[in-house]
């Protein structure tokens, strides 16, 4: 396997730090979940999914090795980081898979840049807040830095951020996450040119039935022994939570490898 790329990415007044595994395929896209980095979010799956398939990471705005600028976290922002990144790595189109506010900017791609998304994952993340249970946005509006002293999330933030003395800023810009739509309309969601794998825990932020729907509205929840397997699909983790959504990895990397290798309808 060719040795691992790092390097930084200066759009829209960062300095966004990237990784780049493996080589071959389309290109994968990870995108990390809120306090969480390339790391914490996917360290343990990269190796299975770097296998034959080139696969990007990014850290956002704030977390792990990007530094913080002057600017709230809004899924837009986000997402417009990640389209400069691909136009400076120069790729054209790539499978995406996000977690959490990754996953929110995943779909924000989905619907609002198409050509740039084959297939989609989004995990433990709702298109509408109504799918949402509260408590966990409600926790993270209150959290302080004394709150998770000596957690991973502090030490790793701590030992990779370029603004080691700025994690109150992140935890009260989460706090105030603007998602920057008031949620997507079925027609929205019904639109999406890509392939489409949901996943979530089955004790996760994001409600069961939500997630249903979600599939329902990508074309799934049929009798394929009759009507065909859908090219989207829905995974439920089982024991599974939303702080933990990808922690079952072997379950998780079978699911998405599955998935991404499947072949397009039609082809």
């Amino acid at each position: 396997m060719p040795a691992t790329e790092t390097g930084y990415v200066p759009v829209n007044g960062l300095q966004m730090y990237y990784e780049i595994h493996g080589s071959g395929g389309t290109p994968l896209l990870l995108l990390h979940g809120g306090l969480f980095d390339i790391d914490q979010q996917f360290g343990a799956l990269l190796p299975g999914l770097a296998e034959g398939r080139r696969v990007i990471a990014a850290d956002f705005q704030g977390h792990g090795r990007t530094g913080d600028i002057d600017r709230p976290l809004r899924t837009a922002d986000l997402a417009s980081d990640v389209v400069g990144l691909l136009r400076h790595l120069g790729v054209g189109q790539a499978d995406v898979f996000g977690f959490s506010v990754g996953g929110a900017v995943a779909l924000y791609l989905a619907v609002k840049h198409p050509e740039l998304v084959r297939k989609l994952i989004v995990s433990s993340v709702s298109f509408h807040p109504d799918g949402d249970r509260g408590q966990n946005s409600d926790a993270v509006g209150e959290m302080t830095v004394d709150m998770i002293a000596g957690t991973p999330m502090e030490q790793e933030y701590r030992a990779k951020s370029p603004n080691p003395d700025k994690l109150q800023d992140l935890l009260d810009k989460l706090g105030a996450y603007d998602d920057g739509v008031a949620g997507w309309s079925d027609a929205d969601i019904e639109g999406i040119a890509a392939p489409t794998l949901i996943t979530v825990g089955d004790c996760d932020a994001v409600r069961l039935e939500h997630a249903v729907r979600f599939l329902r509205l990508r074309g799934g929840d049929v009798n394929g022994d009759f009507d065909g397997v859908p090219a989207s699909q829905l995974a439920v983790f089982p024991g599974t939570t939303h702080f933990f959504g990808l922690a079952r990895t072997a379950l998780v990397q079978d699911v998405v490898v599955q998935f991404l290798d499947a072949p397009a309808p039609g082809a």
